[in-house]
């Protein structure tokens, strides 16, 4: 995936929704889940992006430590945590190789933004949920999010257009996906992301492919019991387009 990520890295924000633009309102989205690791704890963000949530979680006092496969986030991450006068590590990391990373046991770990989808099946699923497991402390939390891939799945193939422009730095946007789903859940499914910037007459667009494999609710839930967690709570619910699970570390 390090390389499917590349081309979006520069529009990334045109892909991020108007509440989870700024570090602070990245880290409100999970106030529910900060309650029960006051800072200082030590957090990880192993799909960091941008860094809006790492750098979020670093301004409320936590001790922070961001990882992403793709290089060019990594580097994001750390010009917005320079921004922001916080101080976290950034380190280009797969989540394989996060228990060879050298990292401490931290008390919570985040893995959101749709990105566990991005493992290969349920095997890659359940590698990258012990390799999360494997640096968290005993009763350490983890915190994923994901789409309804159920509802993604129903609704099929097809090209999904916005409604409107989204303006990210004054510059005006137009984010394109076209959802490529085959008959059975296991097989990979992929989704071309096209962003427009529109500046004048002037269209500058940004493209990749992103290859994924979804999952359902309680498949998710059997994954983690799998690599050693318990489910400690779910906001899964049939219409919804996206959910957070919470699952604590036995």
């Amino acid at each position: 995936m390090r390389g499917e990520y590349e081309p979006l890295v520069a529009v990334y924000e045109w892909l991020v929704p108007d509440n989870l633009l700024e570090p602070e309102g990245a880290a409100a989205a999970f106030a529910q889940v900060l309650d029960g690791i006051p800072p200082p704890a030590r957090v990880l963000d192993c799909a960091a992006g941008t860094g809006q949530l790492a750098v979020g979680l670093a301004l409320r006092g936590y001790e922070v430590v961001a990882t992403d496969v793709s290089p060019g986030m990594v580097g994001r991450t750390r010009t917005l945590a320079g921004q922001h006068g916080v101080a976290l590590r950034v380190e280009a990391c797969a989540w394989a190789d996060l228990g060879g990373a050298g990292l401490e046991p931290f008390d919570a770990v985040f893995c959101v933004g749709n990105s566990l989808t991005h493992a290969q099946g349920t095997a890659g699923r359940r590698s990258a949920l012990r390799a999360m497991r494997s640096v968290l402390r005993p009763g350490g939390l983890l915190a994923v999010t994901s789409r309804n891939w159920e509802l993604v799945r129903a609704a099929g193939s097809g090209l999904a257009l916005p409604s409107e422009v989204s303006v990210r730095n004054g510059i005006p946007g137009l984010t394109v996906l076209s959802w490529t789903i085959p008959p059975r859940w296991y097989e990979p499914h992929t989704v071309d992301v096209g962003v427009a910037l529109l500046q004048g007459t002037a269209v500058t667009p940004h493209l990749s492919r992103l290859t994924f494999w979804p999952f359902t609710h309680d498949a998710l839930q059997q994954d983690l019991r799998a690599c050693g967690f318990q489910v400690r709570a779910s906001s899964y619910g049939d219409s919804g387009d996206r959910y957070l699970v919470t699952a604590t570390a036995d």
